[in-house]
């Protein structure tokens, strides 16, 4: 350990670190709201425009989205503008496929584990030109879309009486 000074050896000693041994409950686990499951045809749609690794958003919102297809809903992502980013199997350094940093790949390995279990991504090419990415570098499974669709996906959805969960970063 570094050496202290004494008003630094004060401070640490004001209050003991940590207060509370690991494992310890900070807060309480009340589910207020029922586990609600899917009814017969229902349909959970998910809209991001959040780029990969720059909050958690996007990530959050491919969680959420294999949750409700856990629950049995017909569920579908829908990737736009800088949200596109997320769909890309390149990713990893030195190499794709390889995690410069725990973490990396996860939005990778959760679309991947949501295709696998029967959810459908949409990728908007556009968003994918916006920022020089390529078609042929999407995730296995990604379905590339026209601009034109984000609006028409979103109407498709809600005319099915979806459940619609909006995600926007900009």
């Amino acid at each position: 350990m570094a050496e202290l000074t004494d008003l630094e050896k004060t401070s640490l000693d004001e209050i003991p670190h940590p207060s509370l041994p690991q494992g310890s409950n900070l807060y309480g686990a009340t589910k207020i709201f029922p586990d609600y499951q899917a009814e017969n045809g229902e349909t959970y749609f998910t809209l991001v425009h959040g780029i990969a690794h720059e909050s958690s958003v996007s990530f959050v919102a491919i969680l959420q989205a294999t949750r409700a297809l856990r629950k049995g809903f017909e569920t579908a992502i829908y990737f736009y503008g800088p949200g596109s980013l997320n769909c890309l199997a390149t990713r990893g350094f030195p190499t794709t496929g390889n995690a410069a940093f725990p973490g990396e790949l996860n939005i990778n390995d959760q679309l991947k584990t949501f295709i696998a279990e029967g959810g459908k991504v949409y990728c908007c090419r556009f968003g994918l030109s916006l920022h020089g990415a390529r078609e042929e570098d999407l995730i296995e499974g990604v379905i590339p879309a026209h601009p034109l669709d984000v609006q028409d996906a979103l109407i498709h959805y809600a005319r099915k009486g979806a459940i619609i969960n909006s995600t926007y970063m900009f």
